[in-house]
């Protein structure tokens, strides 16, 4: 069996599904592996590396398309909004795609990706088990993420991160406050405790402050509790409005204590919380950021605008989206290892083996012969139905 990896086709994205150190596993394992030419240039990783790993190096995106009986992708259709449908009728039945295809984005593409007749596998939907984390391609995104959020911040601040004692006096630290204590939220504090920073946290699920405190973090526990704050897979489940509500009124005083603030929850499928009001960035002090990692599903701040940097009321709210891509060498490293290690979960002896039996390879299995398969997915999608009123015993 052939594993393809066409290059990139979203604007601007620089990430390679596959790095050459990944295809030695893959040809031991029996299978082959053919690279589109260029596809890793913008990350890095050179033709040549992979040639010298051997892998075969095919001109073109239909060419890798038409031998592959395996796609491998960073954003497939549904993840690529802009450009990802060109890639439609270069599918065919049979074949197998991986990659992040936001299944719960869309219910229309979703469908249109399973009229092709792939068999299409959602890396989104890896369970969090202690199995999968070798597989687990948003906790690895979600670390470059967490890391370069904190990066581009300090280098926006007119302040410095770190305490410094010198001759013209001493400099109190940065406060960094991150709203969201998931993967990317804690890599956020410890690159900011790295930086120099005091960093504090805050997320709606008690279970994370054990977490914050083990990298350093303080912890900030506001008088409200949070009816099922996280769900079966870990994610923080989505609370109504008179609980954000009271939750922005108590994070307001914090806020305006704080430096940079990086926004980072996020609930799947849903729109994003606003936790940050206008009112709460008119408090904080000029020349203060906001990074907010949420911008991609609205953000978390009232005021910011997806896929762009904007100055409100003297506080720079940052958007950037797709922020992975930006540090492009080390994200298709990890998710290439993410992406290995799922390949050969299940292929035995060089043919691929669809076990449904393996919780790994059901939930992330979304597409088959023309379907949308994946329970979760036609859950979500699917209608409440309606509970019968009266009358019925």
């Amino acid at each position: 069996m052939i594993v393809g990896v066409p290059k990139e086709s979203y604007p601007g994205e620089r990430r390679v599904a596959l790095v050459p150190m990944a295809v030695p596993n893959l040809i031991k394992a029996g299978l082959e592996v053919a690279i589109e030419a260029g596809a890793g240039v913008e990350a890095g990783y050179l033709d040549a590396a992979y040639a010298e790993k051997g892998a075969k190096i095919l001109p073109d995106r239909a060419a890798v398309f038409g031998a592959a009986d395996i796609v491998v992708q960073v954003l497939c259709y549904g993840s690529n909004d802009l450009t990802g449908a060109t890639d439609l009728p270069l599918l065919r039945r049979g074949q197998v795609l991986i990659g992040f295809l936001r299944p719960l984005g869309s219910k229309e593409i979703i469908e249109k990706i399973a009229a092709t007749g792939v068999t299409a596998f959602s890396v989104e939907l890896v369970p969090r088990t202690t199995r999968a984390q070798a597989m687990d391609a948003l906790s690895s995104m979600g670390t470059i993420c967490g890391y370069k959020a904190v990066v581009i911040a300090a280098d926006t601040l007119p302040k410095i991160f770190p305490m410094l004692t010198t001759a013209a006096g001493t400099i109190t630290p940065a406060r960094v406050l991150i709203i969201g204590a998931g993967v990317a939220g804690l890599q956020a504090i410890a690159t900011a405790r790295r930086l120099g920073a005091v960093s504090s946290a805050y997320d709606l699920r008690p279970a994370a402050k054990e977490q914050v405190q083990s990298l350093g973090g303080r912890f900030v526990e506001l008088p409200i509790e949070a009816k099922d704050a996280q769900d079966a897979r870990g994610y923080g489940r989505a609370q109504d409005e008179t609980f954000y509500a009271r939750q922005r009124e108590l994070l307001g005083q914090v806020v305006a204590q704080s430096d940079v603030v990086i926004a980072a929850a996020v609930v799947p499928g849903k729109k994003s919380p606003v936790l940050v009001t206008k009112e709460m960035v008119q408090g904080m002090a000029p020349g203060s950021v906001i990074f907010d990692l949420a911008a991609e599903r609205g953000g978390n701040c009232e005021l910011t605008r997806s896929g762009e940097t904007i100055v409100a009321h003297g506080v720079t709210i940052i958007g950037r989206i797709n922020l992975a891509s930006e540090v492009p060498y080390h994200a298709s490293q990890m998710y290439a290892r993410n992406v290995t290690a799922f390949l050969l979960n299940m292929v035995k002896e060089g043919k691929l083996q669809l076990n449904l039996q393996d919780e790994i390879v059901r939930e992330t299995l979304l597409t088959r012969e023309g379907e949308v398969v994946n329970q979760r997915v036609r859950e979500f999608f699917s209608p409440p139905v309606p509970v019968p009123q009266g009358g019925g015993r």
